[in-house]
């Protein structure tokens, strides 16, 4: 019987491809050897692997960038892009975390939900860029130049791909593929590093702003290609019976309006110790709360984790709940005990003024971090039942707690103040979701549209 000859390839070829799935196999069995084999633990393992490269490599990123630029262009660019990514976090609606809790069960519908929520936020985004544009006068006079025609339009298309860019993070995590998001960060921060010393090289004014945008867009071709070609499709395979679920609207805004209460909480508290201590003490205040926010942002990625199985397996709710207390609770302690310990000498590493006054301040953050993660898995629950009066309701007491706190503690304590008014608004929220557990921390029956 006749048996067609294979084709042969290129000399080497077959032993090139040979080493390469080698080398993947080999790095795919040393990743799963590191993480915990169950979804719920390793995807949010690596979600805060990913965070914590993106911010590493943002702070080298800036680094050359103070180097091998003027420190005019280095602060009127930093400005524009701060503003551009909070413009952005305000036009993304918080659909970042609407994909998280829905296109898990989305099936069939899942592509046109992804990409219904692309359009949303690139467009209202647009439309909120437009505004400050127009305002840029009155609310940034240093930033006039953005009201340049072509630097308008870079802005506002920035602006917008951002938007796409945190909710592919979104997607991706939605389909348990967290390892992407890690690549797709690694893409961007390479890139757009990259550039960097390419503008550095022609000497354009303009190369910190073009190189951000440059690494942007390689991250969104790479990403949505995999994305649309690979991750929906399959997605769209393993659950074709699933039905779009209802009131999609109506959670949406329930969502986007408690997102808005705890970003208030986030980002009013440093102008507050401002305009009440000066701009030292809110430089102190600053520097302790990007260290001490990386203890929630772990607890946030795991929530992400937890949402996703949820959705998934709503029987399982109390089980994995449970489970990322616990966990998340053990990592969390090793890392406030890192801090607290180490405070004084992490802090000196800026300057002994910061050591002198915001060692207590960033103990106090860090400690904060502990009822942090009951309040987050208790929103991050309540959100996968889709108990949305109550996922309100706790940010919007997160935020009044912490302002009025920081408002009346700031002039007694001073800039340490404000980490005793954080500590005691979340035990504050902590303590009755504890002593009512039981009213949120229970197995759902059927399935959770």
């Amino acid at each position: 019987m006749y048996a067609p000859q294979e084709t042969a390839g290129p000399p080497g070829a077959a032993d090139a491809a040979g080493r390469t799935r080698s080398l993947t196999t080999a790095v795919r069995t040393g990743v799963a050897r590191v993480l915990p084999s169950e979804p719920l633990v390793r995807n949010g393992h690596l979600l805060a692997v990913g965070s914590l490269v993106n911010a590493g490599v943002g702070a080298v990123f800036w680094l050359f960038a103070t180097h091998w630029y003027d420190d005019e262009v280095v602060g009127v660019s930093y400005s524009a892009l701060s503003a551009s990514l909070l413009l952005a976090n305000i036009g993304q609606l918080n659909l970042n975390d609407f994909l998280i809790r829905f296109l898990p069960c989305s099936g069939r519908q899942t592509r046109r939900l992804l990409l219904t929520c692309y359009a949303v936020t690139a467009l209202w985004s647009a439309v909120v860029c437009l505004v400050f544009v127009l305002l840029v006068p009155a609310l940034a006079p240093d930033l006039a130049f953005l009201r340049d025609p072509l630097v308008a339009l870079w802005f506002v298309a920035a602006t917008a791909a951002y938007t796409v860019f945190v909710l592919q993070d979104g997607a991706l995590t939605a389909m348990r593929r967290p390892g992407w998001v890690v690549a797709e960060n690694l893409v961007f921060a390479v890139t757009k590093i990259a550039l960097l010393a390419g503008g550095a090289v022609l000497a354009l004014t303009t190369g910190i702003l073009l190189s951000w945008a440059g690494g942007l867009l390689v991250s969104l071709i790479v990403a949505n290609y995999l994305l649309l070609r690979r991750a929906v499709p399959h997605h769209e395979r393993e659950n074709p019976e699933a039905v779009r679920p209802p009131r999609l609207l109506s959670y949406a805004a329930a969502d986007y309006t408690g997102s808005l209460f705890r970003m208030a909480a986030y980002t009013l508290v440093p102008l507050m110790v401002l305009n009440a201590l000066g701009a030292e003490q809110s430089a102190y205040y600053s520097l302790a709360w990007i260290i001490g926010y990386v203890l929630f942002l772990v607890v946030r990625n795991m929530g992400s984790s937890l949402v996703v199985e949820v959705v998934r397996r709503p029987e399982r709710l109390a089980e994995h709940g449970l489970r990322v207390l616990r966990h998340s609770g053990t990592l969390l302690a090793a890392g406030v005990a890192v801090i607290v310990v180490g405070a004084p000498w992490i802090l000196r590493l800026f300057g002994p003024g910061y050591a002198e006054h915001g060692t207590t301040l960033l103990r106090l953050l860090a400690l904060s971090a502990l009822p942090n993660l009951v309040f987050s898995v208790a929103v991050d629950i309540l959100r996968a039942r889709r108990r949305m009066r109550l996922v309100v309701g706790l940010q919007i007491a997160l935020c009044v707690l912490v302002l009025g706190l920081v408002h009346a503690l700031l002039p007694v304590f001073g800039v340490t103040g404000a980490g005793l008014a954080w500590l005691a608004a979340e035990c504050l929220i902590a303590a009755p979701l504890l002593i009512f557990r039981s009213r949120w921390l229970v197995a759902a029956s059927g399935s959770t549209p």
